[in-house]
């Protein structure tokens, strides 16, 4: 498992480390680049962000540098108020596009706030946003299908259409086994949503999604219950007929993913995920953390494998449990995959570090500023 760091252009504004945000992917399209757009999550202070930004490449340097540009797009109208375990998803519909915000939890309102409940979560009314990157306009839709709020699904679109899969109701306490088809159509005036509950669905949060092919997904890890992981894996299809979903085989998973209570992951795109698993044990062993990837693939030869690495981690010793999290991956140019030393060979070169001094993560406020970023 190798890690890189990241350099973030000049330009760039402060993206605070998330935790549960909503993540989705605008591939290039028309000319537009490729990019990330999150929005909401959990801040280091326990607050919840109402920020939606835009994550893009700002250059491919040699020896293969990569420096992101982070910026917040400022939205007008029905503006989504500040939330987490939300979904974030691009539909395309008569020539254009938009995005579709929809679930999530906050903070109990102000008012009803008091010293017992201060830190208690509600669920987002079941509203359904619709954002237009290109003027930065928000639109809030209530539909009569959507009667609770839910939070921690999964969301798969295809064209003018989300599917959203599973999710957890926090007022009643339950993963109902539904599934929610949105349409989606940007007309000239108005755009017109047409909501279809589904009862085939999933009884599942949390889950990872992995694609696999073009509208094709499995969907596998996750929780069907308060203290019950879904070991199975799933299948999915969108074509223009709906949604296909069949039971997979499952990886032969280790004993200690079988019997860990929690795990988190997120795809690493074309059938592969890597996820990880809390050691556990007292005193904590050294490996704070077990990683593992897997590919559904199917190898020459042979069947799907499971693979699987370890790297000692202290990173989330002092945060609260992970409930959710995305993986954020953008594709190489072919010179890049041609020049790589990701082999046996590797070897640091300092020249492979960006001047901090020049590029960084943080901004200074003035040039004489001494504040050290590390405190």
């Amino acid at each position: 498992l190798k890690l890189r760091a990241i350099s973030f252009s000049n330009n760039s504004s402060y993206l605070p480390p998330l935790r549960c945000p909503a993540v989705a992917h605008f591939e290039p399209r028309d000319g537009s680049p490729e990019c990330y757009l999150i929005h909401g999550g959990r801040t280091p202070n326990n607050e919840l962000s109402s920020s939606l930004y835009m994550l893009s490449v700002d250059s491919r340097g040699c020896n293969r540098k990569v420096t992101l540009q982070c910026q917040e797009k400022e939205l007008g109208g029905d503006v989504p108020s500040a939330r987490y375990g939300h979904t974030l998803s691009v539909i395309h519909s008569r020539g254009k596009t938009a995005c579709v915000l929809f679930g999530g939890r906050s903070y109990m309102p102000s008012s009803e706030r008091t010293t017992e409940n201060w830190n208690s979560v509600v669920d987002c009314p079941p509203q359904v946003f619709l954002i237009d990157l290109e003027f930065g306009c928000s639109s809030a839709h209530t539909l009569p299908e959507l009667t609770d709020g839910q939070s921690f699904h999964v969301a798969l679109a295809r064209e003018d259409c989300v599917y959203f899969l599973g999710g957890h109701i926090l007022s009643s306490d339950c993963r109902p086994p539904r599934l929610i088809r949105l349409r989606v159509e940007l007309l000239l005036g108005s755009p017109v949503i047409t909501c279809t509950v589904l009862q085939e669905g999933l009884s599942i949060t949390s889950a990872i999604t992995s694609s696999v092919g073009y509208n094709e997904y499995i969907i596998f890890g996750g929780y069907q219950s308060e203290t019950q992981k879904r070991m199975e894996c799933t299948y999915i299809g969108l074509d223009d007929v709906g949604v296909h979903m069949e039971p997979r085989e499952p990886p032969q998973w280790t004993s200690e993913i079988s019997h860990s209570r929690t795990w988190f992951g997120g795809s690493l795109g074309k059938g592969s995920a890597l996820f990880a698993v809390p050691s556990e044990g007292n005193p904590t062993p050294p490996d704070a953390y077990h990683f593992y990837q897997v590919n559904f693939q199917k190898e020459p030869g042979g069947e799907a494998s499971t693979q699987g690495c370890s790297q000692e981690s202290t990173d989330f010793e002092d945060s609260a449990p992970l409930e959710d999290s995305e993986e954020l991956y953008f594709g190489r140019e072919p010179h890049e995959l041609e020049d790589s030393s990701d082999g046996e060979g590797a070897t640091y070169n300092e020249e492979d570090e960006e001047d901090e001094s020049q590029t960084g993560y943080w901004v200074k406020c003035c040039l004489s500023c001494q504040v050290d970023p590390n405190t």
